[in-house]
């Protein structure tokens, strides 16, 4: 991933209701509408929402008659989990060197 598409990802991730649509549209596609129905603002502030999202690859959105469709792509979140993945690496490579540089200093 570029550092564009993490800062966009991460973005995308800091807002709760951003997380939210997020986790309903990887369970099954909603439209916009129904989307908008669950929270209290407005339907163009829900549309934001989930053009954050799109711009972030979260979600995608497709025309079904007259009504948008979002549904998550699963692609983008394994791309996430990869990326904390390789900073947990980073982490317990840190923590063990730590640990290693301690337990020489008990000997």
């Amino acid at each position: 991933m570029t550092d564009a598409e993490v800062d966009r990802l991460f973005h995308a991730l800091a807002d709760a209701t951003r997380r939210d649509i997020v986790a309903r549209s990887l369970e099954g596609e909603h439209s916009v509408s129904e989307l908008a129905e669950r929270y209290d603002m407005s339907f163009a502030a829900v549309q934001k929402h989930v053009a954050v999202l799109e711009r972030a690859g979260l979600v995608r959105k497709r025309a079904r008659g007259r009504e948008r469709v979002v549904s998550g792509d699963p692609e983008t979140i394994r791309r996430a989990s990869r990326l904390l993945d390789e900073y947990e690496a980073i982490w317990r490579r840190r923590d063990a060197a730590i640990e290693g540089i301690l337990a020489a200093d008990r000997r």
